[in-house]
């Protein structure tokens, strides 16, 4: 019995080897982006710090002041060898990140802390590129994918299409579907509701569905214009469900055009961009930009009839001598949810939320490139927000940043920065009186001030 054994043992091994595709090409990579550092309030009480940025608006309007995160990018990378033909450019990716659900630096603290460090998970995904020598790509998976940016906002204000799902791509045509499920709001509300069905003894989420559409038309004198189409559903409960939801739907367009401009630098570009959401693909509000993430209360129905969204965002980028940059955008999104009411309504849960708002954001930046590696970081920026009836809530703030640039590139993508960051936001009387910032939900002020050091960083 034992020789018998030994003899099964013998013959398993090379037929389970033979089983598997072994991949002698493969090559591995580590990515990583983040920001960290330490900062104060002179003027906050116990010099606490706390974002100035207007509530409801996130990193608009400025992002020096924001909260640590880090995150890990590992890789494996390979190209199947076929003998006379292109080859298949095969990627799996991952993504770690990491922050403080508190606010605290990220450390300072654990697990273990009440609030403390958060772990999440936004990318595991197959994504085949050039297939068999084709234009045919395909992925599928978990992807944080996001696009162009304003990203002294940190704002994707276009396509930010960060889900779980799979696609297709021919050339610059692209087929997606998502779908976006969270209990976890991350300070909005999702529209995706937990059901219990009669006898079940574990609630599960209704399930969004998204079809995603978007094709780039690629013109002369590097001219680009994004079209992008969504179409968003959400089925209904049956009768046998603890809470009769009913079903609902909505839909995306939006159009996207970028100009390259010549400057001596030749970085320079305007983008220029709209995107309307209606029914229950109205969402972006807080700094996030997911149309799946619903804004507003329902209608007495349960449903978002008549909601909508409308973003238009001017981005730019100058780079007109080898002294300075400048980069500049401006932001208006007007929402409304499925209620009539102009105010405040009830949500599913029986908070009230408000059920319209408008934002309108402009900034700037200037880089002024002192030498290689000391770069000097100027922003003024102007925000406005309007939650329903209320009054305007008003910010104008301040940052001037000396920043160590350590790869010596004189750009305004140039990364690492360490950043010796000073900050003055100025409230007007309703933002003030109605704690309309992190800062003043602890210090009811004229003027918000930070100062600290922060690193920033993206390698790929």
């Amino acid at each position: 019995m034992k020789k018998l054994l030994q003899l099964f043992i013998i013959i398993a091994i090379p037929l389970s080897a033979k089983a598997q595709v072994v991949i002698t090409n493969t090559s591995f990579s580590m990515g990583t982006t983040g920001r960290i550092g330490v900062g104060a309030s002179p003027t906050g009480e116990g010099n606490m710090w706390k974002p100035l940025n207007l509530s409801g608006q996130g990193s608009l309007a400025g992002r020096m002041e924001q909260t640590d995160y880090f995150d890990l990018l590992p890789a494996l990378h390979f190209t199947p060898k076929l003998i006379g033909k292109d080859s298949t450019n095969v990627t799996f990716q991952a993504r770690l990140g990491m922050y403080s659900a508190n606010g605290q630096f990220i450390g300072n603290v654990s697990t273990r802390s009440a609030d403390g460090l958060t772990f999440i998970l936004p990318e595991a995904f197959v994504e085949a590129r050039n297939i068999m020598g084709s234009r045919w790509s395909a992925w599928a998976g978990a992807r944080f994918r996001r696009y162009d940016d304003i990203h002294i906002c940190d704002y994707f204000y276009f396509d930010d299409h960060s889900a779980q799902g799979f696609g297709a791509s021919y050339k610059t045509t692209e087929l997606t579907m998502l779908m976006p499920a969270s209990t976890d709001s991350a300070g909005v509300y999702p529209y995706n509701y937990k059901v219990t069905v009669a006898g079940a003894t574990n609630s599960a989420i209704r399930q969004r569905m998204v079809w995603i559409g978007e094709h780039t038309f690629e013109m002369k004198n590097g001219n680009k214009l994004k079209l992008l189409g969504e179409y968003h559903y959400v089925a209904a409960t049956s009768d046998n469900a603890s809470i009769k939801y009913p079903s609902d739907k909505g839909w995306v367009l939006g159009a996207k055009f970028t100009t390259p401009i010549k400057t001596v630098v030749p970085e320079s570009f305007n983008d220029i961009s709209v995107r309307y959401g209606t029914g229950i693909a109205n969402g972006g509000d807080n700094g996030n930009t997911f149309t799946w993430a619903t804004y507003g209360a329902p209608n007495d129905e349960g449903r978002y009839t008549g909601a909508y969204s409308l973003t238009m965002v001017e981005h730019f980028l100058l780079t007109p001598s080898k002294k300075i940059s400048i980069n500049g955008y401006g932001v208006f999104t007007q929402s409304k949810g499925g209620s009539s009411n102009t105010n405040k309504d009830t949500y599913f849960n029986g908070t009230q939320i408000y059920n319209r708002k408008r934002d309108i954001v402009a900034g700037l930046r200037t880089l002024y490139y002192a030498t290689d590696w000391l770069h000097l970081i100027g922003e003024v920026h102007y925000a406005v927000r309007k939650d329903g009836d209320n009054p305007n809530a008003a910010m104008w703030k301040f940052s001037f940043a000396p920043t160590i640039a350590p790869v010596g590139q004189r750009s305004a993508w140039c990364r690492p920065h360490i950043r010796f960051v000073c900050s003055l936001a100025r409230y007007n009387d309703y933002a003030r009186d109605h704690n309309y910032s992190p800062f003043l939900q602890v210090n009811q002020k004229r003027w918000g001030t930070y100062i600290g050091v922060k690193a920033e960083w993206w390698i790929f």
